[in-house]
């Protein structure tokens, strides 16, 4: 007499080799395999088409950060070409003092326009108890032989203002503010105005969505349907 198999212990459920649902059972093992496959491959497609999207839609992101200077919608080329008139009329201005920042930024001098504008604020100091801590701050940070963002200034005009940081007053820091905005008016501001950023807001294009050449259409995995890729170079 053939053995039963046993299939499920804990129910006390057997049956012989040669009952149908053995045959099933069989089959059913047999298919993994297969059903395996072409879950794998569905799922390389699908990868695929992620892939393909998220190229094209990546052309924009690192095209539209180098030349956000402002957004468009806030500076009109009016403003924008009153800029060029004069440094002080782009300082004086904050979308003008904002892009001017951003544009420095790009030209890794960022820390002469940060010294400006601490200079700038320690001047509208109303007491002297508020000089001290500001105009220790600030020679600390951009003055000081190795400070952190030190601003180039000659020998002379730093030797003046190191002296007069022991007791400091309004205008401890004009020789050097002055040395460090002719330095930008000079040296900087002329190769803003002739950014490409500066003179797409003179034009009045925005910068923050440039024009891109878009694919005639993408592909979805749709377009896979069958079809048999060799997904061995993956």
């Amino acid at each position: 007499m053939e053995n039963p198999l046993l299939l499920f212990p804990q129910l006390n459920i057997s049956a012989s080799k040669d009952k149908s649902y053995y045959k099933v059972m069989k089959s059913a093992i047999k298919e993994e395999p297969h059903q395996a496959s072409k879950s794998g491959a569905k799922q390389k497609r699908n990868r695929l088409s992620l892939l393909l999207q998220k190229s094209e839609f990546h052309e924009g992101d690192h095209l539209a950060k180098p030349g956000n200077l402002t957004k468009a919608a806030s500076v009109s080329p009016e403003e924008a070409v009153k800029w060029g008139e004069s440094f002080d009329k782009l300082l004086s201005e904050k979308a003008g003092l904002d892009a001017f920042t951003k544009f420095l930024k790009t030209e890794f001098s960022e820390e002469n326009i940060e010294f400006w504008i601490a200079c700038e604020d320690y001047k509208k100091s109303k007491t002297a108890h508020e000089l001290l801590p500001k105009a220790k701050t600030i020679y600390e940070t951009f003055i000081q032989k190795d400070a952190p963002k030190e601003v180039n200034l000659d020998f002379q005009t730093k030797e003046v203002t190191s002296q007069n940081i022991q007791r400091p007053i309004i205008t401890t820091f004009d020789a050097a503010q002055n040395t460090v905005y002719r330095l930008m008016e000079q040296d900087s501001y002329p190769r803003f105005l002739r950014s490409d950023p500066y003179l797409n807001l003179v034009k009045g294009r925005n910068p923050s969505h440039p024009t891109l050449r878009r694919r005639s259409r993408s592909f979805t995995v749709n377009d896979f349907q069958g079809v048999r890729p060799d997904f061995t170079v993956w």
